[in-house]
């Protein structure tokens, strides 16, 4: 029952940062953003941590927690914010909802695990939910229209990445203390991604709301939605966490409809039909579940 509260929170909470991250990204830049959303999220918990840390003694994989900050946060959040500077949020939480079908892909590529031929044709459906996404035209995501549904398909990748590298070498580590540090990691990946494309956030610009919607990216965004997801990850499944992607969409595209005007087109939704419906085969009968 634990489990399915984390996972009706996190699309909640998840759901809303496509709306807040589309409202501020001009304002943060997209490494900005980054580094923003992930120290932020990373100070909320740090108390936390260092109180773990002390009373338990417990020691700190830094060799893994770096690569799971940059693959799973870092590399993806940016991905995330560039994309949300070419499209619209509720087609980027669409797209966002290929992260079980890659969670599966990549477990199956790079972590032993196995799909059957009904978990290869729900691969096959979802994909195909992209081309209708990108209107049959899928040849344009290889060049100039890359920025956009291509970024974001590439950070469902990361994250599929991310969620079985976790369950293989962080299940046995503290919760608090592996979201703290991959988000201390993120952070520092992001201030120098923004340092070398001299795209620091634009403090000067910032009113209450930006300063209100960055730091409830960074709490809630980054820090509770991380404790959710690593939460759902190592006492579940990824593949279980990675059905969040069923339920975000459904708050992004109400959300951006009522608040940002954004229009629900019929691709929109004929896409999601298609990769929910690739997502439902895949996840269905998934021998990692059993």
């Amino acid at each position: 029952m634990r489990l399915y509260v984390a996972l009706i929170s996190l699309s909640i909470v998840w759901g809303l940062t496509f709306i807040l991250i589309k409202v501020s990204v001009d304002d943060t830049g997209v490494w900005g953003m980054v580094f923003l959303r992930c120290s932020l999220g990373a100070l909320a918990l740090l108390p936390f941590c260092i109180f773990r840390i002390k009373r338990l003694k417990l020691s700190i994989p830094y060799k893994h927690l770096i690569i799971l900050g940059i693959l799973n946060a870092g590399i993806p959040w940016g991905l995330l914010a560039w994309t949300e500077t070419a499209i619209n949020s509720n087609t980027t939480s669409v797209i966002n909802a290929l992260t079980p079908i890659f969670t599966a892909l990549i477990g199956f590529l790079f972590f032993q695990k196995k799909l059957i031929k009904k978990q290869w044709l729900g691969i096959l459906i979802g994909f195909f939910g992209i081309i209708v996404l990108t209107e049959f035209q899928i040849h344009q995501l290889l060049g100039s229209d890359f920025i956009g549904i291509g970024t974001m398909v590439l950070a469902t990748i990361f994250y599929g990445f991310g969620s079985q590298y976790l369950k293989k070498n962080l299940q046995h580590h503290d919760l608090i203390v592996t979201i703290t540090v991959s988000l201390f990691v993120a952070s520092i990946f992001g201030l120098i991604m923004s340092l070398f494309l001299n795209d620091l956030p634009q403090f000067a610009s910032f009113d209450f709301e930006t300063s209100l919607i960055v730091i409830a990216l960074g709490v809630f965004g980054s820090g509770l939605a991380h404790v959710l997801l690593y939460y759902m990850i190592l006492n579940g499944t990824p593949e279980f966490a990675a059905t969040v992607a069923y339920i975000i969409p459904i708050t992004a595209i109400i959300s951006g409809f009522f608040i940002l005007n954004e229009s629900i087109t019929l691709n929109l939704l004929i896409g999601m039909l298609f990769i929910f419906t690739g997502i439902y085969i895949t996840g269905r009968h998934n021998p990692s579940n059993t």
